[in-house]
């Protein structure tokens, strides 16, 4: 397979989550991405485990497989210059060092670009490049508690709730390959680089966009609703006889089936389950009169009735059956790092019906010095 960003050179001055995942990748789509690492211990995240393989926290190796890896200090001249070199030589630099830093050592965006006017730049801050918080330190959790989620996940009657998955470092990876893929493009035409910036504060924004217009027009702060939509219903996890299932009738059509397969088409008959507007008005009700039906059956049951009427449902699976499911067999998510073995989640995209490889195992610390700088 030809990977669509061969010949691409990225320079990584990344740590932690969201640089090192925009860095992975575009390595796994073919580019090549020289990881720059403090020297004494490198990036934090080696040690974020356990577990630990090599050495090295799994979450590292998944979020670093592929690059090379260089150590440069910043804080010295010589190395600011090495690091200069290879910005010139780069097509796309990431950064997401702590703010203030990279402009304090003179290899901000607004520096380098003016240096090295095809250089694309993208910095991934904390809250933003600019306002009262842009020197602000961030973290997903402290992102998930600024921008609200934490108050609109669980039930009502829930403390705030962290949603597990770093949802905040991982949007704004991805963010930053979108902003960097397009300013590649736009460098096509125009023959420049520029800027792109993108940060944990506007992941987490636009991840309450919905709710943010809603209160936007209304003047009304949402309300936590648990396993369950805030707006459709019913669009939730239900109880069965032995474990949980989510049922998704997303429109009127939907419901009139779900009705019809559960056994009580007089649910339609009821007026204040007659159309969507009504039910999520009456969302109480529809949970009434359907989580006793529903304790009845056990879960693969119920999913056999629901799936075969054509409504949408799904098991609320762990993690190890999510592992074992024929679907993410089907899919062939998981990849082999090639040195170590080691099995791990790959790209959520595919080119030509084939899902990138990685070409190499994460790189010991300053392992591609004498490579990279000839010393």
């Amino acid at each position: 397979m030809t990977r669509p960003l061969e010949g691409i050179k990225v320079l990584e001055i990344g740590q932690a989550l969201a640089g090192p995942l925009a860095g992975v990748i575009m390595a796994d789509m073919g580019a090549e991405v020289i990881k720059v690492e403090k020297p004494d211990g490198g990036d934090d995240a080696r040690l974020w485990g356990p577990p630990f393989v090599d050495g090295d926290s799994v979450m590292f190796h998944n979020t670093n497989r592929g690059k090379k890896s260089v150590t440069l200090d910043i804080k010295s001249a010589a190395d600011v210059a090495k690091l200069k070199k290879l910005a010139g030589e780069a097509d796309i630099l990431i950064q997401n060092l702590r703010p203030g830093i990279v402009d304090d050592f003179g290899i901000g965006p607004e520096a380098l670009t003016k240096e090295f006017p095809r250089l694309i730049y993208c910095s991934i801050w904390a809250f933003g490049y600019t306002g009262p918080m842009k020197l602000a330190p961030g973290f997903d959790p402290l992102l998930q508690s600024f921008g609200a989620v934490v108050t609109l996940t669980g039930r009502p009657e829930d403390p705030p709730t962290f949603c597990a998955p770093a949802i905040n470092d991982t949007a704004t990876g991805m963010w930053c390959v979108i902003g960097a893929l397009a300013a590649l493009r736009r460098r096509e035409v125009t023959g420049l680089g520029g800027i792109v910036d993108s940060s944990l504060f506007e992941s987490a924004v636009a991840w309450v966009q919905g709710p943010l217009n809603n209160y936007n027009v209304t003047g009304k702060i949402p309300a936590r609703h648990g396993a369950a939509s805030a707006t459709l219903a019913p669009y939730q996890i239900f109880e069965t006889k032995d474990r949980p299932i989510c049922i998704a009738a997303g429109n009127d059509r939907l419901f009139v089936k779900l009705a019809q397969a559960m056994g009580h088409p007089e649910w339609l008959q009821d007026d204040r389950l007659s159309d969507g507007r009504k039910r999520s008005a009456n969302r109480e009700h529809v949970v009434a009169v359907m989580q006793p039906v529903l304790l009845t059956k056990g879960r693969q049951e119920w999913l056999g009735i629901i799936g075969e009427a054509g409504v949408p449902c799904s098991p609320v699976n762990d993690i190890a059956e999510l592992a074992a499911s024929e679907q993410f067999a089907a899919m062939d998510m998981l990849r082999t790092l090639p040195g170590s073995g080691l099995r791990v989640v790959g790209l959520p995209i595919t080119f030509e019906r084939e899902r990138p490889h990685p070409t190499a195992d994460s790189p010991k610390l300053g392992e591609h010095n004498k490579d990279v700088f000839g010393t």
